[in-house]
């Protein structure tokens, strides 16, 4: 609760003193949708040339691109600063968060909290609706939960990474482009069906480091598509619980981290 109280006065800082500037909040927040909408541009660049795309039609891939674009926009825009803590950690700055009565996490998370990032949430968020509006799917009660449960764990496993990325740079004092390479990266290739890709990957996105949960398995399982592991479809129901394990880990990496953290020196 201290650390949620924290955040909340940090980010509301940042978000009066980006409101100080409305035209430029506009633009920059227009500039980050235009930017992630040319990513689904692209995915429809390569429809206009084939059918289907690992045997999925386009709306099923546009699916698939809604729930990850909004699970890792709600975690860019709630946590994104993270992999700020490369450059606190370089040159000691992140010293004088540990002086302050505050949890670390919460003041690093908190940190230049840029509400442009809604730009990212809305632009997947109109994906996903023009999706759902062009799929033909037997709606259910058991699907209908799974949608709002699917996009909130997907934030909380991509949130999990931003924190784990981030207790990483502890030992390798700046790997921001390591944390990206599972962030940005992650959410990039989540946007594709997992049938184009081999097994190996899919295993690894799967049981190591389970991305798969953000959006592969629910979506296979709304959409009732076979899994390329034939794994059972009930699996999907079990994302909440891979959420909470990963939050979980990801706290233990941050709490070893920050404890092995000496300072720069002098």
């Amino acid at each position: 609760m201290a650390g949620a109280r924290v955040y909340g006065l940090i980010a509301g800082m940042w978000i009066r003193s980006t409101m100080a500037y409305r035209a430029s909040f506009v633009m920059t927040t227009f500039g980050s949708f235009t930017a992630t909408f040319f990513d689904f541009v692209a995915i429809m660049l390569m429809f206009s040339r084939v059918h289907a795309l690992g045997g999925w039609s386009l709306p099923e891939v546009a699916f698939l691109y809604g729930l990850s674009a909004v699970s890792f926009g709600l975690a860019d825009l709630v946590i994104g600063s993270m992999d700020r803590l490369g450059r606190r950690l370089r040159d000691g700055t992140l010293d004088a968060l540990l002086v302050r009565p505050a949890p670390v996490l919460a003041q690093v998370a908190a940190d230049r909290f840029a509400l442009r990032r809604l730009g990212r949430v809305t632009q997947g968020s109109l994906v996903l609706g023009w999706a759902l509006s062009r799929l033909d799917v037997g709606w259910t009660a058991d699907r209908l939960l799974l949608m709002p449960l699917t996009l909130l764990s997907g934030c909380a496993i991509f949130c999990a990474v931003f924190v784990a990325g981030a207790a990483f740079q502890f030992v390798a004092q700046d790997a921001a482009e390591v944390q990206n390479a599972f962030t940005y990266g992650g959410t990039t290739l989540l946007q594709y069906p997992p049938s184009v890709f081999a097994k190996d990957l899919v295993r690894g996105v799967t049981f190591l480091l389970p991305l798969a949960f953000v959006n592969w398995l629910p979506a296979s399982y709304i959409l009732g598509r076979p899994y390329p592991l034939d794994l059972p479809g009930r699996l999907a129901w079990a994302t909440p619980l891979v959420a909470a394990a990963c939050c979980a880990l990801a706290g233990l990496a941050w709490r070893a981290g920050l404890r092995s953290y000496r300072s720069t020196g002098s």
